[in-house]
């Protein structure tokens, strides 16, 4: 009788998707021991990772450490399939869906700054959705709508800018490569806002 043995390799790709992703959880987990003053007002600093990945590896990649992050930090935290899980999951899937239709508008004039506004819009958006369909059965909550969006316009513009910061950063080699086969795969794109 003989054994097969099933043996899983990850490739450069998946290991920088698990970088990117511990980064981002260790942020977001840090972030839930800040006081807030509002419920649903955060500052969202794991976006900041994603923003980076997005524009160096694009949105596949950006897509995979941003879903990861919202299953393990809700893990972690003790809020998976609670209220919070699914605000914080129709949040990103909201964002990912704009940072997806921002990636075709003119980078002369889109960046990074601009992309994270659009994500923080996105992601209150969906929050504010949600929240009515399943939480609070009332317009009421629509009334948080100006509040939530001058926050999304602040945290926008803060994350955008440390993400081009961040994008200026002189890249890790081991980290370009995106498979075994040594063929680099950087996006040299300038930072715009």
């Amino acid at each position: 009788m003989t054994r097969s043995v099933i043996e899983l390799r990850p490739t450069a790709e998946d290991r920088r998707i698990a970088r990117h992703a511990a980064a981002a959880i260790a942020l977001t987990v840090a972030e839930a021991a800040i006081p807030l003053p509002l419920p649903g007002v955060k500052p969202g600093l794991a976006n900041i990772i994603t923003l980076a990945v997005l524009v160096r590896w694009g949105w596949r990649e950006a897509a995979w450490v941003s879903l990861l992050r919202v299953f393990a930090a809700s893990l972690l935290l003790g809020q998976f399939l609670a209220p919070g899980f699914f605000l914080s999951l129709g949040g990103a899937l909201a964002s990912l869906i704009a940072l997806g239709g921002a990636m075709r508008l003119p980078r002369r004039w889109f960046g990074p700054v601009s992309h994270s506004i659009l994500a923080a819009f996105a992601h209150i958006g969906a929050q504010l959705v949600i929240a009515r369909l399943w939480l609070t059965p009332h317009d009421g909550v629509f009334y948080l709508a100006p509040l939530l969006g001058a926050a999304a316009v602040l945290f926008g513009l803060v994350n955008g800018i440390a993400a081009a910061a961040l994008l200026r950063e002189p890249q890790d080699p081991d980290m370009e490569r995106a498979g075994t086969d040594g063929v680099e795969t950087r996006q040299d794109t300038p930072s715009r806002l």
